[in-house]
């Protein structure tokens, strides 16, 4: 009997959004993915292991589940202009409002299949990445946060009563924190780079009223490498998952924390992404029937990005004891570093993680 397989968004649209020559966030980096997918497809033994899926668009009506109807209008406005330029950082081109509405409804279709058992997991290849747009202004290359929106669209079209959302981007998700701030029904969890782009993700960021605890930052001096990231997500991110018990998790996966990316300053390595993968993956397996979904963000060295995809999609047909034995072989390299150290002492006041 065939198994359920592992789905794979992906679209053409999402190479026409283009927000200007020498943009670190070109749609070479969807090319360069979708080059090696079609590789890693076309190789013997994963014929029937992955299924392609396409987006539909997201609705006015859903978007505003995470985003100020005005604002939305602005972002619709765009369709059809050249170039767009919305904050310093951020631009649209003709077709990138079309691109952005599939990047979230791409989300929702990934969430629809794995509620009805099409799917066992699923990477969204999508384009305008999202963790940084806020409620009302587009902000770090993001026009909507798609992974927000797919935390929404779970609890409400399901009726799902707990998303974990985990983020390691190098980059703190600002946007996606700030969605969630003050609810206990969303966990989100962020390791990323800090001092440093957008400047929020301090250790003290816990969240307000209801939400207090329920948003976990760990920030991080640049240059930690795959065995720290295994022991962040063995040490502390495992114990609070399991305390809260969510439905399904969501994963901003940004591969900008690669050893060679140009933006970043961390060390992680190309098979370091599929060792995170496999963390986040038992998880889920332990906690709500599989059900993950990555969401790619960043990363803008083409190999890295491109690897590192490819190490995630094959961590996701893991069987239990490869999984099992290659985290039982990462626990052996981990070791305690000081803003580890930090993370657990602080956020033990919140969860059962000291």
């Amino acid at each position: 009997m065939q198994s359920v397989p592992t789905l794979i968004l992906k679209d053409p649209i999402f190479i026409q959004h283009d927000p200007g020559p020498s943009h670190p966030e070109s749609p070479h980096r969807l090319e360069t993915i979708y080059s090696g997918v079609t590789a890693l497809l076309e190789s013997e033994g994963y014929g029937g292991e992955y299924r392609i899926i396409a987006p539909r668009d997201a609705t006015m009506e859903e978007l505003s589940w995470n985003h100020h109807p005005d604002y939305i209008q602005r972002i619709a406005r765009t369709s059809g202009i050249d170039h767009y330029q919305l904050d310093p950082d951020t631009a649209t081109s003709a077709r990138s409002w079309e691109a952005a509405i599939k990047a979230a409804g791409g989300v929702f279709s990934l969430i629809d299949r794995l509620m009805d058992g099409q799917g066992r997991n699923g990477f969204a290849l999508v384009r305008p990445p999202g963790h940084h747009a806020e409620r009302d202004r587009a902000m770090g290359f993001c026009l909507f946060n798609n992974v927000a929106l797919g935390a929404h669209y779970a609890m409400k079209i399901y009726g799902l009563k707990k998303v974990v959302i985990i983020d390691w981007d190098l980059h703190h998700g600002n946007g996606t924190q700030h969605s969630f701030y003050s609810s206990d029904s969303v966990l989100y969890f962020s390791t990323h780079q800090f001092p440093y782009y957008p400047g929020t993700g301090a250790l003290n960021e816990v969240g307000q009223g209801d939400g207090t605890g329920f948003t976990v930052n760990v920030p991080l001096g640049a240059g930690k490498d795959d065995s720290d990231y295994s022991a962040i997500f063995s040490q502390l991110v495992r114990p609070v998952v399991h305390e809260f018990k969510p439905d399904i998790i969501l994963v901003s996966a940004g591969f900008d924390i690669y050893h060679r990316d140009p933006l970043g300053g961390m060390a992680v390595s190309g098979r370091g992404f599929g060792l995170l993968a496999a963390h986040v993956l038992k998880m889920a397996r332990e906690c709500c029937s599989g059900r993950v979904i990555f969401c790619l963000e960043g990363g803008y060295n083409l190999a890295g990005l491109r690897d590192g995809v490819l190490e995630v999609l094959k961590a996701c047909r893991y069987s239990r004891e490869k999984m099992d034995k290659i985290l039982d072989r990462a626990r052996t390299a981990e070791k305690s570093f000081r803003e580890l150290d930090s993370a657990i002492s602080f956020h033990s006041r919140y969860w059962p993680v000291a």
